[in-house]
């Protein structure tokens, strides 16, 4: 999955490259090659990698419950 990301990013940069040069050279079709570009990365590339790193359950340290928000109102008032 690593391997197919970094792949996956490489490609979303080689695309983006391409699309700034027929930006440059006013190619009638770059605001297309443009477009899809950011289409990939936000419906191809960011659920991939969304999905790859919180797969394992490391989100967990970052929700607030009410045992985290007791613990840290409990050392508020002890200054």
């Amino acid at each position: 999955m690593k391997l197919a990301l970094k792949i996956m990013f490489v490609i979303f940069l080689i695309w983006m490259a391409t699309g700034l040069y027929l930006v440059n050279v006013e190619h009638e079709k770059a605001q297309i090659v443009m477009g899809l570009g950011v289409f990939y990365f936000s419906f191809l590339f960011m659920p991939f990698f969304i999905y790859y790193r919180y797969k394992d359950g490391k989100y967990k340290k970052y929700i607030l419950n009410d045992e985290k928000l007791r613990e840290a109102f409990k050392n508020v008032g002890k200054d």
